[in-house]
């Protein structure tokens, strides 16, 4: 276990990380881990910054139609100049997953959809090596104190409140997605200092 914060700042900055999405997730879980010091983050994305979404994205107005992955690599710029941020504007799909994570021994999951979240978390957990924490079950504005990271399988960490069903509830409002951005990139912390 590291001891103290320069202890910490410093086996951050030899640390790399990817998230894939980044929205209300995505954008929070690298904004806190560039804050840790973490060495490199690939952030990948193919989507651009709507207003619809800046409730819970860690975005402001400026960034309107601007690719999330230019605003979010503005922003850890500003935050901690020594992270490098490399970024993929891309869609992540099952022909491209394997070779656009294999470098990162950490992946947090921060998509919007389950099939999406199901398809990356399948194809990364048959390598067997890459760690995944993913998130479900964040709508709504519900007990934040039921949000929780598990661990489902040797490589599989899930965030989030098992008795929230996110179809069913499609308000994704800033304070549980936060939250629950705060456990990924936590649980992440945890993985690499441990």
């Amino acid at each position: 276990m590291v001891a103290n914060l320069n202890d910490i700042k410093n086996k951050m900055s030899q640390k790399k990380v990817a998230i894939a999405g980044l929205g209300g997730l995505g954008s929070n879980i690298a904004v806190m881990l560039a804050r840790t010091g973490i060495g490199e983050l690939l952030l990948i994305d193919f989507d651009v910054i709507t207003e619809s979404n800046l409730n819970r994205q860690h975005y402001n107005l400026s960034h309107l139609g601007v690719k999330k992955t230019i605003a979010l690599k503005e922003q850890i710029e500003k935050i901690n100049p020594k992270v490098k941020v490399i970024t993929k504007d891309l869609k992540i799909t099952k022909e491209n997953v394997k070779e656009i994570f294999k470098n990162y021994d950490i992946v947090c999951e921060a998509f919007d959809t389950p099939e999406d979240k199901a398809m990356l978390v399948n194809m990364l957990l048959e390598d067997g090596k890459t760690k995944i924490i993913s998130a479900s079950g964040i709508s709504g504005y519900n007990d934040a104190n039921k949000i929780k990271t598990t661990q489902k399988f040797n490589n599989l960490y899930i965030c989030g409140d098992p008795d929230i069903n996110d179809d069913n509830n499609s308000n994704f409002l800033a304070p549980r997605v936060t939250i629950c951005a705060g456990h990924q990139a936590n649980m992440a912390l945890k993985l690499l200092l441990e």
